[in-house]
């Protein structure tokens, strides 16, 4: 398999994205991995790495997105930027994923139009796996759609469903709608008309989860609008980082504080990796026909490694022949859009 890394996205490219794409050359060497970007900054990062390995090729763009640009200028205006030659080498079918740690809605556009979407999706999701006390809780949307219809939050469901099932193992996961309470009659009228979708499907509805409840293993993943899971995201990123550098602070200041926090320190160091995107990588963006994997502005070279990874696993599970197979179940399809 080939997997298209978009060499110029991210606080850190290209450096580390061509470092986390060396270490995934090496980790998986029956794969190949197509760093799209300048050709002379990607080949002098390589040669600083002393690499040359044979299962990484450069493919040349001229153009970066940045990511004060506006996501449809850039589409428009960079045609050959790369994160738009990354998702063209997907639709071609000389890559069957891309990765990219740059401008998610340039990568999110760049996505829909040339990869279009799967058979009867409406709308591409972004689904975050957020770390819970029993595991994980698989979050979508949390930004690729602000313009939700009820239709599209219960594809959410469905696709992430089928996520949860062939790469979390989790054969029956738990659907929940994110809501201001638990009742059945909560909600504004999105809310409402989604839950009625939910209940009446196949899927292992649980009802309405309210914030405080993704982490509790009410459900296995929460289906929210893209611009409500986008704000939920960012602060529970914000939250984790500022009560470990809190406790941290507040530990430091007295020596029976600071012997505390060195005893308790393979605990703190457990959870911070828990809380660490670099560990997930990157994160799919489920519905549109191909396996797109969106990381984590400050991507570094692990987090690129493991996103290489997640892309690879996605291809070989066919993640995407199952969504469709699981739409035309529940005969949900555009034709059904209103």
């Amino acid at each position: 398999m080939r997997v298209a890394v978009d060499a110029m996205g991210g606080d850190k490219a290209p450096r580390e994205i061509v470092k986390g794409s060396v270490l995934a050359a090496r980790q998986f060497p029956d794969n190949e991995i197509l760093l799209v970007g300048d050709e002379k900054a990607i080949r002098h990062e390589l040669d600083s790495l002393g690499t040359n390995a044979k299962n990484i090729v450069i493919r040349h763009a001229s153009q970066v997105v940045s990511m004060d640009d506006p996501a449809t200028y850039s589409i428009r205006q960079k045609t050959n930027s790369s994160i738009t030659r990354s998702v063209e080498l997907v639709a071609n079918g000389e890559a069957t994923a891309v990765v990219s740690a740059g401008h998610t809605g340039a990568t999110v556009a760049a996505s829909t139009l040339h990869l279009r979407t799967l058979k009867g999706v409406r709308r591409p999701g972004i689904a975050v796996p957020f770390p819970t006390r029993h595991g994980t809780c698989l979050v979508i949307d949390v930004g690729a759609n602000i313009a939700c219809k009820p239709l599209h939050l219960f594809q959410y469901g469905v696709m992430a469903a089928i996520f949860c099932k062939y790469i979390f193992g989790i054969k029956d996961p738990k659907v929940g709608l994110l809501n201001i309470g638990e009742e059945d009659a909560k909600g504004n009228d999105l809310a409402k008309e989604t839950f009625a979708l939910l209940a009446n499907s196949h899927l292992n509805f649980v009802g309405n989860v309210e914030g405080c409840e993704i982490f509790d293993g009410k459900a296995d993943i929460v289906v929210c609008e893209g611009f409500v899971g986008n704000v939920m995201l960012k602060f529970g990123e914000g939250l984790s980082m500022s009560l470990l550098s809190t406790i941290k602070a507040e530990a430091m200041k007295s020596f029976w504080t600071k012997l505390g926090l060195l005893l308790c320190k393979p605990v703190f160091g457990a959870l911070k990796a828990k809380m660490d995107f670099a560990e997930y990588g990157g994160v799919p963006l489920l519905g549109v026909n191909g396996v797109c994997i969106i990381c984590h502005g400050r991507s570094d070279a692990k987090a690129i490694q493991n996103a290489v990874r997640v892309a690879l696993q996605l291809s070989k599970n066919k993640i995407n022949e199952h969504i469709v197979s699981e739409l035309e179940k529940a005969h949900v399809t555009a034709v059904h859009a209103t």
